[in-house]
């Protein structure tokens, strides 16, 4: 890692995040430029995940550096803000772990001026930047989960709080029939239905719609009228699917990725041994 860090060399991360892989079919790296005053400042991140990735953490390590010069608890704001938004924002199997990290540190070798304060306007582009790196990380997680096949991205509008829209999200992503009904490439909504009324959260049933893609599944909380099996289907058989849900209770939205459920994922867990 210190040689790596140093160059910023794609190179020598990707060599770094093969070293920490357990379960993981392929290193994981990202990086980013923007600019602070008219100078280049760079951004690199590897991370290690494949199984136990659930929300808030799991069996997860992620380590990013910059050229940047920026003060230590400036750097620790930035990674909480959009930790949430990233890496706590992906699940693959709804389980955690006691073994997670996320680092970040700066190195102040790119000639920037010195960024001491959250509040300094400097930081935009910057934080941009962090949060591509760190969302490009968090979804490499999701594509390499264990036995998956397709990339999910589920999105919860509606939603009486964030706090709200995060667990109905949360809830979709990790429910085994969600989950596996996209393996069998099923557009299962009343599956979905199922993962929000467990929650308990405020939900109007009357104004509950569903999305898969651009394909309306219900509406006002029946079938929509214009359902169509043939085009559903075709849309089921894609690597990438999404799932929008109005939950029809206020305006906050929370958005979660995660995978398929297949037979490869019980497969590696019943033969792994630690």
């Amino acid at each position: 890692l210190p040689d790596a860090a140093a160059g910023l060399s794609v190179d020598g991360w990707a060599a770094a995040g093969r070293a920490i892989m357990t379960t993981d079919t392929f290193p994981k790296g990202a990086q980013a430029t923007c600019e602070i005053e008219g100078v280049t400042v760079r951004i690199a991140g590897i991370a290690k995940g494949s199984g136990m990735i659930a929300p808030d953490m799991a069996t997860m390590l992620a380590f990013i550096v910059t050229d940047a010069d920026i003060h230590p608890n400036v750097l620790r704001a930035m990674l909480g803000l959009h930790v949430r938004t990233t890496f706590n924002s992906v699940t693959v199997d709804g389980d955690t772990s006691t073994n997670d990290t996320c680092l970040i540190f700066a190195t102040g070798q790119s000639g920037a001026p010195r960024i001491g304060r959250v509040g300094d306007r400097r930081l935009k582009a910057f934080s941009d930047a962090l949060d591509r790196v760190m969302l490009d990380l968090a979804h490499q997680l999701v594509r390499d989960g264990e036995g998956a096949r397709k990339f999910v991205k589920i999105e919860v509008t509606g939603a009486a709080s964030p706090a709200s829209a995060r667990r109905l999200a949360r809830s979709i992503a990790e429910s085994p029939l969600v989950k596996t009904a996209i393996a069998g490439e099923d557009a299962n909504w009343g599956r979905v239905v199922m993962a929000v009324g467990k929650t308990e959260e405020p939900v109007d049933r009357d104004r509950l719609a569903i999305r898969f893609g651009p394909h309306q599944a219900a509406i006002d909380g029946a079938p929509a009228p214009d359902y169509d099996e043939a085009r559903m289907s075709a849309f089921m058989k894609r690597p990438e699917i999404d799932i929008s849900v109005d939950v029809g209770s206020g305006r906050a939205a929370a958005t979660v990725w995660t995978c398929d459920l297949t037979k490869g994922y019980v497969e590696i867990n019943g033969d792994y041994r630690s």
